[in-house]
């Protein structure tokens, strides 16, 4: 079966998993979404992610989730821009996410960005998702 929205579905297996209390949930592997879990490594919304070959030329990503105090570290992540509705964003135009403490994850032609580095880096793009 084909995927229409690949990103989407990594999100709401992470979504899922938080909400069940799992440790690690299980991801197809592609670069887009090995890029997207190396900006919520890098901004702490999960411990980290691995890269594993099943079989030649099939690859998962194991992802461990992070919680503080027994509650998920992620209280809400989704799809901002879906393949039915693109959304793109110049840099001056981006809003702030819950006044800073959220991010919004960004594809540019830097690569994929958090919001902060994009204002950084002083480039726009498609905004993926929001994440608090």
């Amino acid at each position: 079966m084909t995927m229409s929205d690949p990103l989407g579905d990594m999100l709401t297996r992470i979504r899922n998993g938080q909400t069940a209390g799992k440790s690690v949930v299980v991801s197809p592997a592609s670069q887009m979404r090995s890029n997207v879990l190396e900006v919520l490594m890098r901004e702490g919304f999960i411990r980290g992610y691995t890269s594993a070959e099943v079989r030649k030329g099939i690859g998962e990503l194991k992802i461990e989730l992070k919680y503080h105090d027994g509650e998920p570290v992620i209280r809400e992540i989704h799809r901002v821009s879906r393949p039915g509705r693109r959304v793109y964003s110049k840099i001056k135009d981006l809003p702030r996410c819950y006044n800073g403490l959220g991010i919004q994850i960004l594809s540019t032609p830097r690569g994929i960005l958090s919001d902060n580095e994009a204002r950084a880096a002083n480039v726009g793009g498609e905004v993926l998702c929001k994440v608090f």
